[in-house]
């Protein structure tokens, strides 16, 4: 697919840039805001990743001006703004989803293709996702479970969102580490474990069917049935 990248900052631009064209995309690359959006009001692109705080013209400004001009093209925001309210206004400016720095490759380039994806089919953006009884509000940040609410720490809601973008499917610890830690998995550590742990004790406990189970010998699964 063709991506613009409204990125100012020269590291992760050329990261960025680099690997998702390994992966197959292909890649222009604006560097401030008004260069990205006239780049996004006069090219034809699959997806943009926008930044949240650009030189000249912030993200969300440029958001809001290609709305305006009925541009429909998905915005994949970054930002390292994580509050719930800085993800409420990326939403509510006209991006498709948000993903806080830093992070990890491999996730960026999933939810990109999600948004392709998506745009293809005609579906909306997903602000939460269910897996049974269990329900993850990606603006609030809030989980409940039927009627009961949850309360999860910055970690234990990453991980539980990951499993549940994976719900039905085993997720080994490597996977874990490289898109929710963003770093490579060390075998010694039993740090997955414990959130793991941790997180099937308030997902889970008293509830008459578990929804996190282990895999032995391979990871996790999150399913309903």
């Amino acid at each position: 697919m063709k991506i613009l990248l409204i990125e100012d900052d020269a590291v992760t631009a050329e990261y960025l840039a680099k690997a998702l064209a390994e992966s197959g995309h292909v890649v222009e690359h604006a560097s401030d805001g008004l260069a990205g959006l006239n780049e996004a009001m006069t090219g034809d692109f699959d997806v943009l990743i926008v930044d949240r705080m650009l030189p000249s013209l912030d993200g969300l400004s440029i958001i809001e001006t290609l709305r305006k001009a009925g541009r429909d093209t998905p915005v994949l925001i970054l930002s390292a703004l994580d509050e719930v309210e800085e993800r409420v206004k990326g939403l509510r400016a006209g991006g498709d989803d948000y993903l806080t720095k830093p992070f990890s490759f491999a996730e960026l380039n999933a939810r990109v293709e999600v948004l392709a994806n998506r745009r293809r089919i005609g579906t909306g953006p997903t602000t939460k996702l269910r897996v049974g009884d269990l329900e993850l509000d990606l603006l609030t940040r809030q989980v409940h479970r039927g009627k009961r609410k949850i309360d999860l720490k910055a970690r234990e809601f990453a991980l539980l969102e990951y499993l549940m973008r994976h719900a039905g499917q085993v997720v080994t610890r490597t996977m874990l580490f490289e898109s929710v830690w963003d770093f490579n998995f060390d075998p010694k550590t039993n740090v997955i474990d414990v959130h793991i742990s941790r997180l099937r004790k308030k997902i889970d406990e008293g509830e008459e069917k578990p929804l996190i189970q282990t895999v032995r010998g391979a990871g996790y699964v999150l399913r309903a049935d």
